[in-house]
């Protein structure tokens, strides 16, 4: 739930809206209305139709009545709204039948995607953005900060050195408003703005619902859904809360703000009797929630964000909506676990009571990738292994980076078995089962082959195959070098498989398809790289794996005993992906996972 809640394709012109055929809020539509004038004044547009849309946008965020009901009462309905003319009222009964407008399309096809950026900028506005646009040719803010830092900025009328300032200081706003952020990052926001509002005492019930409940690897914003006998109250601790620095709306039921992070907060006031309906709605995808309305449809109910109705020509009875078990109940479905709600398989497997048991951290125990002193770690074996026991584990494998990876002072085969006869003689300190695996996270060679021998690597417990370097080469290259580290006997897992880093890199171009197919036939493990930053494999792949019958390890590729914790991300999306306790080989005793590696 963005202010607009556009998802654009690759071409600029093709905008679908998020809901698709869902109901659309008002909220949705008054950001769409709010968006058009944005592009009409950038265009240079004439006033009095801007004036329009921003009248209408306003007006349609104050109703209390839905627009996408009073819609089929036509245009002339909507006009009696105050605000709205029949160039707004049109509008809105395309955007709520159709789920799109051409004139938006057109709209941005004159104007740069990337001018959009611009416009998250506070203080600058779309007047300006259009001077910045056509005198200065500025389409990104890339472009912008090079003509602040330049100078040129300052020269265009009705700009000067102040606003100069004022852009670059926002820029880093901007800059984090357009783009995800990690789901770590989001819920330390969660977690605080939790436990701020949950102080206010008009507040009865508060869950964070959207694609940080899902726990997606990114997050766009929050979604807080309330119930609360004082919106007002509400919406004034909201306001309260540390880094807000804008009210983006504020109505009778819906407050967005930003904070100074970028980071937007939606925050819904919802009757108690329909607080359950409301966070399965916005909990859900736009795929799971079609299938739920598809089911009711299907036996003569409806559901929507305000419950679930027995329809019966004109007259709807409430059926459920005070709880996601209630709504679930009313289909005949078991409540499906939030980070399943993806549209895949979720309902099929929970009409045929087949929903997965999903692993939790409490069943790990292990980890198995992890770094010390020895190359690029912070804290030596024995600090690693105290904050490992301190948090419940068995086992460990110390898996230092091999000599390829001369920038984190890769072992070569000396001062890895220098290491390893340290960890044996660790390991006979030790009475209480507790055992350090001799590890290695060793590199497969930009040319094929890995880069330790293998009368080194047949020593070690656990050998982890990892690709840093020549990540670019082409798909049918680097496919054929992970294929042949899965084909030597004594590797033990690919490490990271894909190469990707959230927001900063795209996967390897890689045959997975190959790649897991080779992983079956050789018997061998894929990693589920815990670190917030990689999550990799993701979801799809995950569920891809545990199809075939692959095993998963879930590590945290610890760097610190700070990174330790990193496993809680690694649970969180193995659950996504659908595994269970016995798709993960970290979950069993250590003389099982021994005779797995045997």
């Amino acid at each position: 739930m963005t202010k607009t809640s556009l998802r654009f394709t690759k071409r600029p012109a093709d905008v679908h809206f998020f809901l698709g055929d869902e109901r659309m809020t008002n909220g949705q539509i008054a950001g769409t209305l709010d968006l058009i004038a944005d592009l009409l004044e950038v265009t240079g547009a004439n006033a009095f139709r801007v004036r329009a849309y921003r009248n209408g946008a306003r007006a349609i965020q104050d109703m209390t009545e839905s627009i996408a009901d009073l819609v089929s009462e036509g245009t002339a309905r909507l006009m009696e709204i105050d605000g709205v003319g029949k160039a707004v009222a049109e509008k809105c009964v395309t955007l709520v039948q159709t789920g799109e407008l051409p004139q938006l399309n057109e709209l941005l096809e004159k104007t740069p995607k990337s001018v959009l950026a611009l416009l998250r900028i506070p203080n600058l506005g779309p007047k300006k953005v259009a001077a910045l646009y056509k005198e200065l040719n500025i389409v990104d803010l890339d472009q912008l900060k090079a003509a602040c830092d330049e100078g040129r900025v300052r020269e265009l009328k009705g700009f000067g050195l102040k606003t100069e300032e004022i852009i670059l200081k926002g820029l880093a706003i901007a800059e984090a408003a357009n783009r995800r952020i990690y789901w770590e990052a989001a819920d330390e926001i969660a977690q605080a703005l939790s436990e701020h509002l949950r102080a206010c005492p008009s507040i009865k019930q508060l869950e964070l619902a959207g694609s940080y409940r899902r726990r997606r690897d990114t997050v766009g914003d929050l979604d807080v859904l309330v119930v609360s006998g004082d919106h007002n109250d509400v919406m004034n601790r909201l306001g309260d809360f540390s880094g807000v620095t804008d009210v983006l709306v504020r109505g009778d039921t819906k407050m967005s703000v930003r904070l100074d992070t970028g980071l937007q907060i939606d925050l819904r006031v919802v009757p108690e009797a329909s607080f359950g309906a409301a966070l399965q709605y916005f909990t859900g995808s736009k795929e799971h929630n079609v299938a739920i309305r598809a089911m009711a449809k299907a036996r003569g109910l409806k559901v929507n964000e305000w419950g679930v109705f027995q329809v019966d020509g004109e007259k709807e009875d409430q059926l459920a909506g005070a709880t996601e078990a209630g709504v679930y109940g009313s289909l005949g479905l078991p409540i499906i676990a939030p980070e399943l709600r993806e549209g895949r398989r979720e309902i099929e497997w929970a009409e045929s009571d087949a929903l997965p048991d999903l692993i939790e951290l409490s069943d790990i125990r292990g980890d198995l990738h992890m770094h010390t002193t020895a190359s690029d770690g912070r804290h030596d074996m024995a600090q690693m292994v105290k904050a490992a026991r301190d948090l419940g584990l068995s086992y460990i494998a110390i898996t230092d980076h091999s000599q390829r990876v001369a920038m984190a002072r890769g072992l070569n085969p000396e001062r890895l078995l220098a290491q390893w006869a340290e960890i044996e003689a660790f390991n006979a300190t030790l009475d209480d089962g507790f055992l350090v695996l001799k590890g290695i996270e060793c590199d497969i060679l930009e040319a094929g082959g890995m880069d330790l021998p293998d009368d080194v690597l047949a020593q070690a417990d656990w050998v982890l195959a990892s690709v840093h370097y020549g990540q670019r080469q082409p798909r049918e290259q680097i496919t054929e070098r992970i294929l042949g580290a899965i084909e030597n006997p004594y590797v033990s897992a690919i490490a990271h498989p894909t190469g990707r880093l959230l927001n900063q890199r795209e996967p390897y171009a890689l045959d997975m398809e190959a790649v897991m197919q080779s992983a079956k036939t050789h018997g061998k493990i894929l990693e589920l790289n815990a670190s917030p930053q990689r999550l990799d494999l993701h979801d799809q792949h995950l569920a891809a794996a545990k199809s075939l019958g692959i095993p998963v390890v879930i590590n945290t590729d610890a760097h610190s005993i700070d990174g330790l914790a990193n496993m809680r991300f690694g649970i969180l999306q193995a659950r996504r992906g659908g595994l269970e306790k016995c798709d993960v080989v970290n979950t069993r005793s250590l003389e099982d996972l021994r005779s797995l590696l045997c």
